[in-house]
């Protein structure tokens, strides 16, 4: 079972019969006059008369990129160049795509400002806090219309309508051909591998009277913005795609939220230790996204690979880099054993109640070499009565957790835990841990204090 088309979806049908028709059809030059080049034209036109006409914007201001991450790239820098009368501060959401940090960080080694306006623990800016971020020299904001991770849907139009003049950039790669579009912004980004079109194919929609100035060197083909030969075939069959999701969209969204729904129900009441991250209510019908604790991720998705089932995972664990998802981090949620399900078109009662079956035996197996179900070690406390320091230097998400989670009793009510860590999610798993257990985070202080040589302590009273 494929779970994870927030990822990428798989080829729409009718995008592969349109790319096989294109590919005699519209290969040639479509800014050339002679016949094959009008006819490349043609179809280049008409395609993208169909994708602004389900973003809802003029077809001239649509600019086909070689995809969404170019497309936001572009969008921020060229937003930023157009508008630096205004001044060099840029405002974004704590959990924009991670083609929208790269980006501010480029505009900060150029010399710029960016301020990362905070999340609450379901992933949603405040529309008010997000418009005090905004100030006189600020050039661009960027907010996501919703997030790839946990599906939250941001309040674009709130922002829009306390944004003043300053311009906004909409990141809506996970909403477009799904569900209805944001209004008030003024650029937009889209990319059509994630509706089911072919991938190489990214949309920078920028609205008339907007100022962007390409931050690429000039290039006279869709309009300056973007550089390069396109690629017509691939763009006509991203568009007749979006299309056929676009109208098909209604009543398999309604189809997918109930499917959603079982999940984030079942799962806390079949797997212990679990937290369902993500907006409740106001979220994207396909995605769900849950945490357990006392689980590596990456040993988590292996188990559901092997039982047939493809998801994805925000968990340090499973990254090449070894730091957490920084929306989970943003959102001060737990980041170890982190799963995220996005489910395709077509997905059936029966596909998701196989993954409900199969899920409590995995996370059991791997959870069942930890011994969490062993009594606590007979030894522990200070003479003098002083903290109980776990040395959990130099171990991995979700080690340091477990040993907390297994050595807390050791302490009575009202005492101290002091854990030793230098991964770098510890700082975000022992407070969310916290939280889920009823106990209390007292905070995080040198290491060297309690007797390490590197890392960090972090302080925990037993409450309950």
């Amino acid at each position: 079972m494929y779970f994870d088309v927030a990822s990428t979806a798989p080829l729409h049908p009718v995008a592969r019969q349109a790319l096989t028709a294109a590919l005699d059809e519209g290969w040639a030059d479509p800014a050339r006059l002679y016949r094959s080049g009008r006819q490349a034209r043609m179809l280049l036109d008409a395609a993208r008369e169909t994708v602004a006409e389900v973003i809802g914007c003029r077809a001239d201001e649509i600019a086909f990129t070689s995809g969404g991450t170019q497309a936001v790239q572009l969008g921020v820098l060229g937003a930023l160049r157009g508008n630096r009368r205004r001044g060099g501060h840029l405002a974004h959401s704590a959990v924009e795509h991670s083609s929208v940090l790269h980006s501010a960080e480029r505009h900060l080694a150029e010399g710029g400002e960016v301020t990362s306006v905070p999340v609450d623990r379901h992933g949603r800016v405040d529309p008010e806090v997000f418009a005090a971020a905004l100030r006189p020299d600020t050039a661009l904001a960027v907010l996501q219309s919703a997030n790839h991770e946990v599906g939250t849907v941001q309040p674009v139009a709130e922002v829009a309508a306390l944004r003043g003049e300053v311009p906004l950039l909409v990141d809506a790669a996970q909403s477009v051909g799904r569900v209805d579009l944001p209004t008030g912004w003024s650029l937009l980004t889209a990319s059509a591998h994630k509706w089911g079109g072919p991938a190489g194919v990214g949309v920078l929609a920028v609205r008339k009277g907007v100022r962007y100035v390409s931050p690429l060197p000039a290039d006279e083909r869709e309009a300056g913005r973007v550089p390069g030969f396109v690629n017509v075939p691939a763009i006509v069959a991203a568009a007749a795609s979006l299309r056929a999701v676009r109208a098909e969209a209604d009543q398999e969204n309604a189809r997918l939220h109930e499917l959603v729904e079982r999940i984030r129900a079942r799962v806390p009441r079949l797997v212990p230790e679990v937290e369902v991250v993500g907006d409740p209510v106001r979220r994207l019908p396909h995605i769900v996204t849950f945490s357990c604790l006392y689980v590596d991720g990456e040993v988590l998705l292996g188990e559901l690979d092997r039982a047939g089932f493809a998801v994805s995972s925000g968990s340090s664990c499973t990254s090449s880099t070894l730091t957490p998802s920084h929306v989970l981090a943003a959102m001060g949620v737990l980041t170890e054993g982190n799963v995220r399900i996005s489910l395709p078109f077509g997905t059936t009662g029966a596909d998701v109640d196989r993954f409900l079956t199969v899920l409590p035996e995995l996370v059991a197996g791997v959870r069942a070499p930890l011994g969490l179900d062993l009594p606590a070690p007979a030894a522990a406390r200070e003479p003098d009565g002083g903290p109980l320091v776990l040395d959990a230097l130099g171990k991995r998400c979700p080690l340091p957790v477990i040993e907390l989670a297994k050595r807390i009793g050791e302490v009575p009510v009202g005492g101290t835990v002091v854990v030793l860590a230098d991964d770098e999610a510890a700082r975000l798993d022992v407070p969310a841990w916290c939280g889920m257990r009823d106990q209390e985070y007292l905070g995080e202080a040198p290491a060297a204090e309690y007797g390490g040589d590197r890392g960090s302590a972090y302080l925990v009273r037993r409450v309950s």
